[in-house]
């Protein structure tokens, strides 16, 4: 691995998209629709999406990670108790379901999967050797 601006500038821009999902996520997150996670769910699902987008487009590791590092730095500043005491994940109730404990704990492991995720998988490369070439 060598040494490239232009490599520095996609993780940059990894890390500014990541953080954007982040700040979306962490206000969704917590939209109920009745019982049901609606926020929850489909923040998770954004989140994976670019995680994956982002690892399979560039196909480098650390890409996906500055994107999983901008989603949970994002987490992690709006999380908290604003200046004002505002909160955006509020606690919930004693014995009810905390969608911001959840979102806080899937971010990171959903960031890890996608970065530890194998280059290709052995099946996958059998099936490209065996394939004749069309030219």
């Amino acid at each position: 691995m060598s040494f490239s601006w232009s490599r520095v500038g996609t993780w940059v821009v990894a890390f500014v998209v990541g953080a954007v999902y982040g700040v979306a996520g962490t206000v969704a997150q917590a939209f109920m629709l009745g019982w049901f996670p609606l926020g929850l769910v489909l923040a998770t699902v954004g989140v994976v999406a670019l995680l994956v987008a982002v690892r399979l487009l560039t196909g480098d590791r650390w890409t996906a990670l500055a994107a999983g590092m901008g989603v949970m730095v994002a987490t992690l500043v709006f999380s908290g108790a604003g200046p004002g005491g505002s909160v955006v994940v509020p606690q919930a109730a004693e014995g009810a379901f905390n969608p911001g404990i959840v979102w806080t704990v899937i971010v990171p492991l959903a960031a890890t999967i996608v970065i530890a995720w194998p280059e290709s998988l052995p099946r996958m490369a059998t099936r490209a050797q065996e394939s004749p070439d069309a030219d």
